[in-house]
């Protein structure tokens, strides 16, 4: 059984602050093909697409395409503030390795 991408409360309230509720943007998760490992994370704001997941809560959304969903079956989609920066994070299960640059992955 494959269980859907969790969004934590830290990742949504971030949504929040730069997305208004009433837009129709949202967080967008994307795996691509490339990077250092083979696959990639896209993380950008966009709308949403026909066949997207939607991941809501008060009026916050993240949107993953159904090719993307197989790679982040159970993983969890997080936000990180450090002193280097901040910025959207992906725990994911599903890699077998990762590189340094907390983008790429395999499988």
């Amino acid at each position: 059984m494959q269980l859907p991408p969790k969004v934590t409360n830290r990742a949504f309230e971030r949504l929040a602050e730069i997305i208004p509720a009433s837009s129709e943007k949202g967080l967008r998760v994307a795996v691509e093909g490339g990077g250092c490992s083979g696959f990639q994370y896209n993380i950008e704001l966009d709308i949403k697409h026909e066949d997207d997941l939607i991941l809501e809560k008060e009026g916050s959304k993240v949107f993953i395409d159904s090719t993307s969903l197989p790679f982040l079956t159970d993983a969890t989609i997080d936000f990180s503030e450090e002193l280097i920066g901040a910025r959207f994070i992906i725990d994911n299960p599903n890699a077998s390795s990762s590189c340094g640059c907390g983008t790429s992955f395999s499988v």
